[in-house]
């Protein structure tokens, strides 16, 4: 796999990975400051959602020497994740947890990176 005429030695190498990177740390960051009750519900969903992208990516592609299918089955889980993210951003800002400016700009993130998802498993088939 090649990017911007560099090869791509680990998943953290690929931009999906590092803007999925990126936006999980400012996930994580803002949920510490919802209420107690929720920091083992929902804080903690919204945490473990957004971080399981960047799992199933280094997974998957740690397994890719041994099969570009498996890779794509990670490249896929990644995708659910980030659709189970935006259930629980919309979750947190219909709490009042996010401001509607955080909620676009995660929503606005998450879909950016689906879609880098969506093209990488292509390229995977």
């Amino acid at each position: 796999m090649e990017t911007e005429g560099s090869y791509i030695k680990r998943a953290k190498d690929l931009e999906v990975y590092k803007r999925a990177y990126a936006v999980s740390l400012d996930v994580h960051r803002a949920t510490l400051g919802f209420p107690k009750i929720e920091q083992y519900a929902l804080a903690d969903q919204l945490r473990r959602s957004s971080k399981a992208i960047c799992a199933n990516l280094a997974e998957g592609f740690a397994k890719q020497s041994h099969s570009k299918a498996e890779f794509a089955r990670f490249v896929s889980m990644a995708m659910g994740s980030c659709s189970e993210v935006e259930t629980w951003i919309s979750y947190a800002f219909d709490l009042d947890y996010i401001t509607q400016a955080q909620r676009e700009q995660w929503l606005q993130s998450y879909v950016h990176i689906y879609g880098m998802l969506v093209n990488l498993r292509e390229r995977l088939k």
